[in-house]
């Protein structure tokens, strides 16, 4: 899918840009609706594992990433830890079906942000995504 694009000498205020990272297409497709309608933030990207991931934050240079933990090849506790030695400010959020304490404590520790549960609310995800945004500007 391609990139969306920036706002560019419009005038128009940009978006913050999210790259989801998820080896499922429905959780990919899925989230981008869900984070693109009636938010400030443009997916500007997409993901099936983490090496593609790299390419497209170095590409992209996505304001935040949003990234599963169990993917093929390269985990999320594996990806964090790549994308915070290259980027180290760039906000990472796990998002996951197997959220425990021990498994936030872990994703914390490699470099993530913040942990959400793709089983708790929509706004749960949205209000860290606007934490760590603001954190991040």
């Amino acid at each position: 899918m391609a990139p969306a694009s920036r706002a560019q000498d419009t005038g128009a205020t940009l978006s913050n840009r999210i790259l989801i990272v998820d080896d499922s297409t429905l959780i990919r497709r899925a989230l981008r609706a869900c984070l693109e309608e009636g938010q400030q933030w443009t997916v500007c990207g997409e993901a099936a594992d983490g090496s593609a991931a790299l390419e497209m934050t170095n590409e992209l240079k996505p304001d935040l990433i949003v990234l599963d933990l169990s993917m093929p090849g390269m985990n999320g506790f594996q990806l964090a830890r790549e994308l915070k030695h290259i980027h180290p400010a760039l906000p990472l959020l796990m998002f996951t079906s197997f959220k425990t304490p021990q498994l936030e404590k872990e994703a914390l520790a490699c470099g993530c942000n913040a942990v959400v549960s793709k089983s708790e609310h929509q706004q749960m995800l949205f209000d860290n995504i606007h934490r760590l945004l603001d954190r991040a500007a």
